[in-house]
């Protein structure tokens, strides 16, 4: 291949995609103004309309008060509509309320009621982990009855320490496909890390095997143009395109396909924190070295993978032409596992009103007696899990959470940091990934329990993104997670005690602004 030409058409790509994006931004920001600004000429023009307003916002902040939703998303909001009632109003009614996704929760909840039936209630496993550890099956169970997805035996998880180590196996296990091929990622680059996977998807389409590809148009803005899905459709590669960014006031564009996941005939399964760019595989390291993690599953628990998958592929767009049976990608094998531990895969939506990848955090921190480890590229959380982890740490427990050395959002991390002093002046350790930029989303817990997968610990990733993860117990895997963390904090610096009583427990104006816009955003 001619790397001077691929490099001009790498620049050529993210040249388009940024200069896509900035056209969006300026066509939703006119819209935004020009309707702001008729709010406005209506409060001069009509002598009534500034009583009206007052009374709206009065009706609106009483609503907001109302809604079952963590303080913290809330006051920011009534604060906003209180000084500014005209701006506040139109800006809670366009983003806030988010009325125009009635529609895709319609979609999705249509599109559940027919795949999470198909999984297995697995009643006898959840009574098997219940009997050797009650607290982790209180999570499985919350997590079987408020987003669908059982516990499983049978099933071996092996757990990559580094990106590029799950990204060679994931091209081992592609190359054995023979059925279908199930692949959706937030961001996918058209760089080395992408054209080696897609070489193997051309050549198994020319033996017969389904392939799907599913990525989110704002995560891989940057990586790729937009004639990138007609091309891998036109070698035979079904390619969709998660929530277009386009001019105009598309209110869903809020809402992102965070998730990573990728299915091979329905009998392995990968997910993690990373995506298919250069970056995660250190093909390229613009913020040092780039911390990332994966998990690979065999066995029964790949079905909730799969059923994770086809959710999204269907649910997408309603003139798409949809599965109308799933049987043949949810077979049954003859899999006996090596280990018999726990493994669950879960998933978590902004359609329902359930926040999954918080409350899972917030129970690891609950249930822990010795301690809990957590490891997040962005720290910006609700005062509910704010108040867990500090009153874990109050009750003994040894809470430690890990965020980026080096910064890919300068902007993100002093709102990150603005969050240290509360955690640390309650007994919560704070340590910098020194080496460089840590992208996994990871959580331990006393020997026995972990989780892997795309969920950060900040609001996006809590309430507003398409989200997965994966919960796994009583198997070598947490062994070598507990390992990879003793790693990390073998290399990054604590600060626990400067932000807890040092410079750095004081806030800077910037960062206090930017705390009571984090929920609006």
């Amino acid at each position: 291949m001619n790397t001077q030409a691929t490099t001009m058409e790498k620049k050529a790509s993210v040249k388009n995609g940024v200069f896509r994006m900035i056209i969006a931004v300026i066509s939703i920001l006119i819209n935004v103004l020009l309707f702001i600004w008729g709010f406005f000429w209506l409060n001069k023009t009509l002598w009534w309309f500034s009583e009206f307003m007052s009374l709206i916002s009065f009706f609106v902040v009483l609503g907001i008060y109302s809604m079952h939703r963590t303080p913290s998303i809330k006051l920011p909001w009534i604060m906003l509509i209180l000084a500014f009632p005209v701006a506040g109003i139109v800006f809670y009614l366009i983003v806030g309320m988010n009325r125009s996704t009635k529609t895709m929760r319609n979609r999705y909840k249509k599109i559940d009621e027919v795949l999470l039936p198909l999984l297995p209630d697995n009643a006898d496993v959840q009574k098997k982990l219940a009997k050797k550890n009650r607290h982790v099956a209180g999570i499985t169970h919350y997590l079987k009855k408020y987003s669908g997805y059982p516990v499983y035996n049978n099933t071996d998880i092996i757990y990559y320490d580094d990106a590029a180590k799950g990204l060679e196996a994931q091209k081992e296990d592609l190359k054995k496909a023979t059925e279908f091929i199930f692949m959706e990622y937030h961001a996918i680059e058209d760089a080395e890390s992408w054209r080696g996977i897609q070489d193997i998807l051309e050549e198994k389409v020319k033996e017969g095997v389904e392939v799907r590809v599913f990525y989110d148009d704002m995560g891989s803005i940057g990586f790729i143009t937009t004639d990138f899905v007609k091309r891998l459709n036109a070698k035979g590669i079904k390619a969709k395109v998660f929530n277009p960014f386009v001019p105009g006031l598309n209110l869903f564009l809020n809402n992102r396909d965070h998730r990573k996941i990728t299915v091979i005939d329905g009998k392995v399964g990968f997910t993690g924190g990373y995506n298919i760019a250069n970056e995660y595989f250190h093909l390229s390291e613009p913020f040092g070295f780039w911390k990332d993690t994966g998990v690979r599953l065999e066995g029964d628990a790949v079905r909730s993978l799969t059923v994770t998958f086809l959710e999204m592929w269907n649910a997408v767009k309603n003139s798409d032409i949809d599965d109308v049976v799933f049987d043949k990608y949810l077979k049954k094998y003859n899999y006996t596992s090596r280990e018999h531990g726990y493994v669950l895969p879960y998933a978590d939506s902004p359609m329902d009103n359930e926040q999954v990848g918080e409350e899972v955090y917030m129970s690891i921190a609950e249930m822990a007696h010795d301690y809990a480890w957590y490891i997040t590229p962005y720290l910006i959380i609700t005062d509910e899990m704010a108040h867990t982890l500090s009153l874990a740490a109050k009750r003994g427990v040894d809470v430690r959470i890990i965020t980026p050395g080096i910064p890919d959002k300068k902007i993100v991390y002093s709102l990150t940091r603005s969050y240290y002093n509360a955690l640390a002046r309650n007994g919560v350790r704070i340590f910098e990934y020194t080496p460089g930029f840590c992208h996994a989303k990871m959580s331990i817990s006393d020997d026995f329990v972990a989780t892997c997968g795309t969920i950060n610990m900040d609001y996006r990733s809590l309430y507003l993104h398409f989200e997965n993860g994966c919960l796994y117990a009583d198997c070598d895997a947490v062994k070598q997670t507990k390992e990879d963390f003793e790693r990390i904090f073998e290399v990054s610096n604590e600060v626990t005690d400067y932000y807890a009583s040092g410079r750095g427990a004081f806030l800077r104006f910037s960062q206090l602004i930017l705390r009571l816009a984090a929920p609006l955003m």
